[in-house]
Order: C-alpha cells, then sequence, then structure tokens
C-alpha cells in the first residue's frame, strides 16, 4: 500500500495508504500537500486547477469542408446539452448532462462480411443515440461531431422521448422495474437505499446482429417478456415522464422470467 505525497518540486510515492480497488470500491486514501504549494491546501482547492483545461475534441481547421466517414463508420453532428430542466430551471455547465444523441450527417461506404457487401443501416439526417464512451469527438465547422462505428449507434430516435427508441443491430430496450419500497422486515427505504433493480420489462428489440454470411439472426426476445440482464451493462436513460430505461446488447440478458 502507497500513498501519494505533493511537494513544491513534483509529486513522490509513500508506501501506505493508496487506494485499493477491491470489488471496484476505493478505499480511503492519505494524500498530504506540502505547505509550499500554496492555495492548493489539504483540500485540495479548485483554484489550483485553474490553468489546467483539458480538450478532449479534435479540432478540425476551417480550409477543411467536408468529412467523410470509412467503412462502417458514421459521423454525428451531437446534440447540445439542455440548458433548463423540464421545469424551466437554468443549469450550470457542470450539471448539464452530456448528450447521447445526434443527427447522422455522413455515412461510409459501409463493409463486406464474407462475399456480401453490407451498407450503413441508417441514412442521413437519422436522429441516433449512441454508446456513452464511443467514437472520437471532433470539433467542426463550430459544432461538436462524433466519428463512430455502426455498432457503437444503440437506436434510432425520431422523438424526444426515449420511450420511443427502436433498437439497432442486437440492442434491446428494456424498461427499468421500479425499485422495492421496503424491506422483506416492512422497513420503508429512502432514495439513496434503495437496491437498483436489474429486472426489467422488454419493450423493443433490433433485428438482429450479422452471422458470417451477412444474414440477421432474429432476437429470441420478444416485446412484453419479463427479463434479468446483467447489472453494469448497457446504457440508462430517463423518459419525459421520470420512468428508467435501459438499452443493452442481447447478450447481457441473462434469463427469462415468467
Amino acid at each position: 500500500m502507497a500513498s501519494m505525497q505533493f511537494s513544491g518540486s513534483g509529486v513522490a510515492a509513500v508506501k501506505r495508504g493508496v487506494p485499493s480497488f477491491d470489488g471496484l470500491h476505493l478505499s480511503p486514501s492519505t494524500f498530504r500537500v506540502s505547505s509550499s504549494v500554496g492555495a492548493c491546501g489539504l483540500g485540495l482547492d479548485r483554484r489550483c486547477f485553474r490553468g489546467l483545461v483539458v480538450k478532449a475534441a479534435t479540432v478540425v481547421a476551417p480550409k477543411y469542408t467536408s468529412i467523410t466517414p470509412l467503412g462502417d463508420r458514421v459521423l454525428v453532428k451531437i446534440k447540445t446539452s439542455e440548458e433548463k430542466t423540464t421545469g424551466g430551471i437554468l443549469l450550470p455547465s457542470t450539471a448539464q448532462s452530456k448528450p447521447q444523441a445526434g443527427e447522422v450527417v455522413a455515412i461510409g461506404e459501409g463493409r463486406t462480411i464474407g462475399k456480401k457487401k453490407i451498407e450503413i443501416g441508417v441514412q442521413t439526417g437519422t436522429q441516433v443515440v449512441y454508446s456513452k464512451y464511443a467514437g472520437t469527438e471532433l470539433e467542426f465547422n463550430g459544432s461538436n461531431h462524433l466519428i463512430l462505428k455502426e455498432d457503437d449507434m444503440v437506436g434510432v430516435l425520431d422523438t424526444d422521448d426515449v420511450k420511443d427508441l427502436k433498437p439497432l443491430n442486437d440492442r434491446v430496450l428494456i424498461k427499468v422495474a421500479e425499485a422495492e419500497e421496503k424491506t422483506s422486515g416492512g422497513l420503508l427505504l429512502t432514495e439513496a437505499t434503495k437496491e437498483k433493480p436489474s429486472i426489467g420489462t422488454v419493450i423493443a428489440v433490433g433485428p438482429g446482429p450479422l452471422d458470417e454470411e451477412g444474414n440477421r439472426k432474429p432476437l429470441p426476445l420478444t416485446p412484453g417478456s419479463t427479463v434479468l440482464y446483467s447489472k453494469y451493462a448497457g446504457n440508462e436513460f430517463k423518459s419525459a415522464d421520470g420512468s428508467d430505461y435501459i438499452a443493452l446488447r442481447a447478450s447481457d440478458v441473462i434469463a427469462v422470467l415468467s
């Protein structure tokens, strides 16, 4: 075990108190900061980081006027973050959730599986939802864009409500069951102590994955089925009425309940 010690000349490791990752739970760690750091006190005041700016997006110079994705990739113009809540309250930038949706503005030529040429399954102008950490972010023509593989698109969304999502490929849209309000002993649970369920109702299924010959394999799931799914899988969304939904791969559904 080791801890991190900050000093004016650099960072040194000391052999005790480094975070351990047993079960992915971060255990307490010890940070010591020397007085020579000045404003960066023991609490690591955010003033210490005012000069630290991380820009993840690749900026495309104005001299380039178009981007053409290759293979099975698509270019998506990212939907801007909502600046207000549904109640009309303005949100600070730190509270705005990063969007996972946008408009397809360019597509690649597709790919070849076996002897079959497979075209991209969406057209330009389609509104899509994509996996949270997928793709490469670009700043192009003053807007944020994302280049990602077709398989990283979760579904097509023609409305503003995720319950209308049409899953793509092997994705499944599930409405998450509500958490239990009481323990088995009858004690009321607070929102913080309610255990998030991994059970839900299938709302929609995609057309299925492609086999080695490029043919679609239908998914063995049907809308209306109650299923059990892997706890940390998929992408979570909240619908306009406050209901929780999750979009995940069919392989992350582990059982059908009846």
